[in-house]
């Protein structure tokens, strides 16, 4: 499953909102995130911001006078939102970051919800998501292996079984060497029934395309149809709808060449099996009666014939008819 991140790239438009979700769809994602927030239910007023983006409007400003310009999406333009992705067959889901932003989402019929890095340690917020009684996507970013523990323990206490673990790196732009992919291993031991996902921050697609080897179900990446737009920090590394489809091309190859595991003869390789092994072939003109010695016998393509493995109890056998150089034998060549 791959997910846009659209977050906030709307800018408060709602006609930005419908090219993010036209462009998501045509890359090819299963479904596109929101995020549902109120700038003064999230944040103080003099939260330091935890980002370096150049282009905000107050170079000194703190994290609520970022989020603030970002909030003016209510309950109708949300029902919007999810109208529009019914409309465009895409799936709606967003980040709630608040009790009434939960409630808002169920009230238009989302199927689940993401849950941030930020709030794996909001208990009282954790309970009140998980019974909801819907699927939860859980990201954990600058979380130890007892953060996330507690978190699933705390959306199982409330009767909620349905969560997937999304690995992540909370940093932005992330660089390849603090991706960390072989922590996929890792939850996937510490949480076997669990699906794992993977919330990407990484520049690029190479490094999400990569997690899928490592047995990620589930792909997160910001979204912008245009990687220009102000107000928001994310549209710079975001990934545009040319970047999506080269994502979600690279994941669907990938899960298809990662196969059942086992190994077996597949039946496009039956006719190499066929013709590029070899069988056994006269090495000379062999007579009738001769006695087939080791050096009368060379092995050639094509391999419709005795196979090498059997040369053993070949050798010291009387031939039963001629055989010309060059011919394969059969095993009505030989007499007893």
């Amino acid at each position: 499953m791959v997910i846009a991140e659209a977050g906030v790239n709307h800018l408060g438009r709602m006609d930005y909102a419908e090219k993010l979700i036209a462009s998501a769809k045509r890359a090819g994602a299963d479904m596109i995130k929101f995020q549902t927030y109120k700038a003064a239910r999230l944040t103080t007023r003099n939260a330091p911001r935890f980002w370096n983006w150049e282009g905000e409007h107050d170079k000194e400003g703190s994290q609520y006078d970022s989020y603030s310009i970002l909030d003016s999406f209510g309950k109708e333009e949300h029902r919007r939102l999810k109208e529009m992705c019914d409309a465009h067959g895409i799936e709606f889901l967003s980040t709630p970051f608040d009790n009434e932003a939960v409630d808002m989402l169920v009230e238009i019929g989302v199927n689940g919800f993401k849950i941030a890095s930020c709030d794996i340690n909001n208990i009282p917020f954790l309970e009140y998501v998980a019974s909801k009684g819907l699927p939860i996507l859980l990201s954990t970013g600058a979380s130890s292996m007892e953060d996330i523990r507690r978190a699933v323990e705390v959306i199982h206490s409330r009767g909620n079984d349905q969560v997937c673990v999304m690995h992540c790196t909370l940093c932005y732009p992330t660089e390849p060497k603090d991706a960390n992919l072989r922590a996929v291993l890792k939850l996937q031991e510490a949480f076997p029934d669990k699906l794992i996902g993977f919330s990407d921050h990484t520049l690029g697609t190479v490094v999400a395309s990569a997690s899928v080897l490592y047995g990620v179900r589930a792909i997160e990446k910001h979204y912008t149809f245009d990687k220009t737009l102000p107000d928001s920090a994310d549209h710079w590394l975001s990934l545009d709808e040319a970047d999506l489809a080269r994502l979600v091309a690279d994941v669907r190859t990938l899960e298809a060449a990662l196969g059942t595991g086992g190994k077996a003869v597949l039946d496009c390789e039956r006719p190499a099996r066929s013709f590029a092994r070899r069988s056994l072939v006269a090495a000379r003109d062999l007579p009738k009666g001769s006695v087939l010695e080791a050096e009368d016998v060379v092995c050639k393509r094509p391999g419709t014939g005795i196979p090498p493995t059997r040369l053993d109890e070949f050798v010291g056998k009387t031939l039963a008819r001629d055989v010309v150089a060059d011919a394969l034998f059969e095993t009505g060549d030989f007499g007893e």
